[in-house]
């Protein structure tokens, strides 16, 4: 069979290059369209539903929502875990799928038992909203948003109809929730003691600025619901009557006269004397502290099929088209940007490939001394890992940081079916020309590639079978170990047929009428003369040899417990994350204190660039926790030093006893 292959390959060689050179153009395309992520997906198809319960404690969320949303969901086709929270005003209920199941109709099939929830929610209870479909790594940029020109009332109007509404258009984002916002609207804040005076009551003033405003959170109130003031028919057309209501600002609103239900012989009061009316906003769930400042943080999240680059650049895209259309906002989008990590993996990649294609010519050519040879290796890196990165392509995987661990672990292996071949082709030729063989070329470069390949073949029969234990892990491990080795195993399978094919075609045409048996590199003699007396060293000497290598295995051994284990290597990230938790029932504004304070503490750190930190939870965000759980995110600048920065910000966050 390999006789045949390399056979075939020397016989229509030129069909095996223009194949390969198709391959190495093509592929390279489309890598490039590829999703790049960090992580591989390795959370299996998850549903979450969020219900907010206004004025409810985690215990009457727990009971009234979800408790019957767990037992009604519990039947959904495919479910394998459900698991939920309850916090102060919100409900999570999450449902893992197996893996395997298609995510869009596990949404369906929830949806159609939602219906059935929300018939027995409690009536005071929103609506049940299913949050989008979100990747494992589904954060791609976190956004901090301050200003000193706009109040945060103004600046959060802002950011959710401008900011918020435009971003969402790019391709990919899934969702954007806003910690800190604070929507705008009217407020009528009633004092008891001049409600007493005018002997008015709270259902009064409800019903007063709900008919007022034409809504009302009072189910049989007159705006209850958008009122219908009916239509006109003529003879050509219908017009529709729209009542336009003249509330615009506090002021308008606070001149109502309340509606009393009680017949009195003095004027009715308005509504400004036994209530503020002014702009404010909701009871606050969340905040955000960005660079010591009070401001917003807006979380990018993607779609599990989205590319986190591409993403990134249409976020950044927007953002620099949004900048001069919003003066005195200052937006910092560097405070946790994955992208950076991914660029660097790929830019590390490409090193390692450029620094092994020099050290393979420059070994060749010590060695070898013919540039033809170092040539002909150089093609043949790069077509492999090409190859191999095609295969995955087709399988629909991601460029993530396992399959680059897997080719840059296979690219030894690479290099070595690359150098093997070439150099016993070139050795075979140079011996037979000096001995005047009557071979030709073709049988030479056939016979010298048969004569190693069996066994390069088996020592990569004995590498695959290694590997493949990998594949039965499961859980976590498995999902994160598997792209590595497929992408291994991927680039070996191709550095395999590239040496049985174009390796063998390439020698063929460049070195057929090439002069390769008078140059002999002058290293390889003295070398061989090293080699040769450390040999018979070892050889004379065995009971030494055997005593050396055991010394080494115990040394190995006594070291191994101290090595320590961990799923994923220690990746020199320059985003740092802190779970700041305060004791339970901290208040927001303590919780904002002590965050606030360690800005800038940490911001004092030299190589600390940035600062941004979300406390609480935000409208419709994916982190159901209470007042008192912050997460701080700090960026170290690219020139500091990253060991000295980090030594300095863990002994900073150990000051910080009890959190």
């Amino acid at each position: 069979m390999m006789r045949w292959i390399v056979g075939s390959s020397l016989t229509f060689r030129f069909l095996v290059l223009a194949i390969a050179a198709a391959l190495l153009v093509f592929g390279t395309e489309q890598l490039r369209k590829m999703p790049v992520d960090v992580f591989p997906e390795f959370a299996p198809p998850k549903v979450e539903i969020q219900t907010q319960g206004p004025g409810m404690t985690a215990a009457e969320i727990e009971e009234l929502i979800t408790i019957p949303m767990e037992q009604t969901l519990r039947g959904v086709p495919g479910l394998d875990t459900i698991r939920s929270k309850s916090v102060v005003a919100l409900s999570q209920v999450v449902l893992l799928f197996k893996p395997g199941i298609d995510i869009i109709e596990a949404r369906q099939n929830v949806q159609e038992l939602m219906n059935v929830v929300i018939a027995g929610l409690p009536q005071s209870s929103g609506m049940p909203i299913m949050l989008q479909p979100l990747s494992s790594t589904s954060r791609v940029m976190k956004i901090g948003i301050t200003s000193k020109k706009y109040d945060m009332m103004d600046l959060s109007m802002i950011t959710y109809w401008t900011l918020r509404f435009r971003l969402m258009l790019v391709p990919g984002v899934a969702n954007i929730p806003i910690w800190g916002e604070r929507i705008k609207s009217l407020q009528v804040q009633v004092d008891p003691p001049r409600m007493r005076a005018y002997n008015v009551t709270l259902d009064e003033v409800m019903e007063t600025t709900g008919n007022a405003l034409d809504f009302s959170l009072l189910r049989y109130t007159k705006g209850a619901k958008t009122r219908i003031d009916g239509m006109l028919d003529t003879p050509n057309q219908r017009l529709v009557i729209r009542h336009q209501t003249p509330i615009f600002t506090p002021e308008h609103l606070a001149d109502v006269p309340i509606a009393l239900t009680k017949k009195r012989s003095t004027p009715p009061p308005r509504l400004r004397d036994v209530a503020d009316v002014k702009w404010g906003t909701w009871a606050l769930v969340g905040d955000a502290v960005i660079d010591d400042e009070v401001g917003l943080m807006m979380i990018v999240e993607k779609l599990p099929w989205a590319n986190t680059l591409d993403v990134t650049r249409g976020i950044e895209k927007v953002l620099e088209e949004l900048k001069p259309g919003l003066p005195g906002i200052k937006i910092d989008s560097t405070i946790f940007r994955p992208a950076t990590f991914i660029e660097q993996s790929l830019d590390n990649l490409t090193m390692a490939l450029i620094i092994g294609a020099v050290l393979v010519v420059i070994v060749l050519g010590a060695f070898l001394y013919e540039w033809r040879v170092a040539f002909i290796s150089v093609i043949a890196i790069p077509l492999s890992l090409v190859a191999a990165g095609v295969v995955l392509y087709l399988m629909g995987s991601t460029i993530n940081v396992m399959v680059l661990a897997g080719f840059v672990v296979a690219l030894g292996s690479v290099v070595d079916d690359a150098i093997i071949d070439v150099e016993n082709i070139v050795r075979r030729l140079r011996e037979a020309r000096r001995a005047g063989s009557d071979k030709s070329t073709a049988r030479i470069i056939l016979d010298a590639s048969l004569e190693i390949r069996p066994a390069i073949v088996q020592a990569t029969l004995i590498i695959v079978l290694a590997v493949t234990p990998v594949f039965f892990l499961g859980g976590l491990a498995g999902a994160f170990f598997e792209p590595l080795a497929l992408s291994f195993l991927f680039a070996m399978l191709a550095s395999l047929v590239v040496a049985m094919t174009v390796t063998p075609a390439l020698c063929y045409i460049l070195l057929n009428r090439a002069s390769i048996e008078h140059r002999e590199s002058p290293l390889v003699p003295w070398l061989k003369g090293i080699y040769r007396r450390l040999l018979s060293g070892v050889i004379d000497r065995p009971r030494a040899t055997l005593a050396v290598v055991l010394a080494i295995v115990v040394v190995g051994g006594g070291v191994y417990p101290m090595l320590g284990q961990s799923l994923l290597p220690n990746f020199k990230e320059r985003d740092f994350l802190m779970h700041w938790i305060p004791p339970a029932g901290t208040s927001r504004k303590e919780t904002f204190r002590i965050v606030q304070r360690a800005s800038v503490e940490l911001r004092q750190i030299p190589g600390v660039r940035n600062f941004g930190a979300h406390i609480g939870q935000a409208v419709n965000g994916d982190e159901p926790y209470g007042i008192h759980f912050a997460e701080n995110w700090i960026s170290i600048d690219p020139e500091a030093d990253y060991d000295k920065t980090r030594a300095a910000v863990e002994e900073a966050v150990e000051g910080y006893p009890g959190m």
